[in-house]
C-alpha cells in the first residue's frame, strides 16, 4: 500500500532554495544525503544557510546510510483533515536517521496498523510524477 494521488489536483511540490537544492538534486538521482558542516562537521536537515552550532557558512553534502527508526507518526484518516490531493488513508512519519538527523516522510507498503515507534526503515525513491521524486520510507525486512 502506497500512497494514491487524486488526479486533477496539484501535486504538492517542495519549496527549493539556493540551501537546498543539493538535497533536491540528490532525491531526484535515488540519493539521501544530509548537509554538513565544513567546519565543525555538524550534520543537519533541514538544509539552512549556516551551521547552527558554529555558524559557519561552510557546507557539503554528505551521503546518507539511507537507514533510521520511526521516531513518531500519524495516521491521516479523515480527508478534511489531510492535504486534498492524496487521498486517505496515508501514513505520515518522522524519521530518526541514523546519522542522528529527523526527517519527515511517508510510508511505502505498510498500513498504520503495521507501523510502531522504533521500526527500522530504509529510504526509497517515490517517481510521483516526471519531474518529482519523494523520498519516502518502507520497513527493513529481517
Amino acid at each position: 500500500m502506497g500512497m494514491e494521488y487524486i488526479e486533477g489536483i496539484p501535486l504538492l511540490r517542495p519549496y527549493t532554495d539556493y540551501d537546498n537544492k543539493g538535497f533536491w538534486d540528490a532525491v531526484r538521482e535515488h540519493r539521501l544525503v544530509f548537509q554538513r558542516c565544513r567546519e565543525c562537521g555538524l550534520i543537519v536537515h533541514r538544509p539552512r544557510p549556516m551551521c547552527p552550532r558554529c555558524l559557519s557558512t561552510e557546507r557539503e553534502w554528505a551521503p546518507s546510510e539511507g537507514k533510521g527508526r520511526i521516531y513518531s507518526y500519524v495516521d491521516f484518516v479523515y480527508q478534511n483533515a489531510s492535504y486534498p490531493g492524496i487521498k486517505v488513508p496515508y501514513v505520515v512519519v518522522v524519521v530518526e536517521m541514523v546519522e542522528g538527523v529527523r526527517m519527515i516522510s511517508n510510508m511505502m507498503d505498510e498500513t498504520a496498523e503495521e507501523i510502531y515507534v522504533g521500526m527500522p526503515v530504509e529510504v526509497v525513491f517515490d517517481d510521483i510524477a516526471e519531474d518529482l521524486t519523494l523520498p519516502k520510507f518502507r520497513k527493513i525486512q529481517d
